[in-house]
């Protein structure tokens, strides 16, 4: 594959710093959900689709469906709601992953906008369906939110694969 001008040459990513921020991703989750605020991004479902979409041989339906299963039982869901939410969030990030990486963070955010907001309207309809209970106002914000995160939570995740492996004066890679 060709690199476009200007764009960094990026170091492999290293499995444990995958699972440390897969990890975290869930920790912050659990924390944002006891604070009750209806309006909160889903900080592991960018997580999961951001490393979905760099490497995709490690992270792919099997992780997002368990992490989606541990999300439901942290919040006392129906077992599988957010699952299904995380799968065909991935997949759709699959789907779209060869392209995605030809663009900059910020406009791979107004790429991945309209997936985050698909996620979220079939989230919202298994509620409606199985719950009847229509979703608050609020939620309306989250995957804009979560959009608006996308810089920034990618900016982080890649800050590791951007350094040299042997930094010189020559060199500055």
């Amino acid at each position: 594959m060709i690199m476009p001008a200007g764009r960094h040459l990026l170091l492999p990513a290293n499995p444990r710093f995958i699972a440390l921020t897969v990890l975290m991703g869930l920790l912050l989750n659990m924390f944002l959900g006891l604070t009750g605020w209806l309006w909160m991004p889903d900080v592991l479902v960018i997580v999961v689709v951001f490393w979905t979409i760099y490497q995709p041989r490690r992270v792919g339906l099997v992780l997002a469906f368990v992490l989606g299963l541990a999300v439901d039982v942290h919040e006392s869901a129906l077992l599988g709601q957010n699952a299904l939410s995380y799968v065909v969030l991935s997949a759709m990030a699959m789907a779209v992953q060869r392209r995605m990486l030809w663009f900059p963070l910020r406009e791979q955010a107004l790429q991945i906008a309209p997936l985050f907001v698909l996620a979220y309207v079939l989230e919202w309809t298994i509620r409606l369906v199985v719950q009847d209970a229509w979703p608050h106002w609020s939620h309306l914000l989250a995957p804009f939110f979560q959009a608006a995160l996308w810089p920034l939570i990618g900016a982080l995740l890649l800050a590791p694969q951007r350094r040299a492996l042997n930094p010189d004066d020559i060199r500055p890679l």
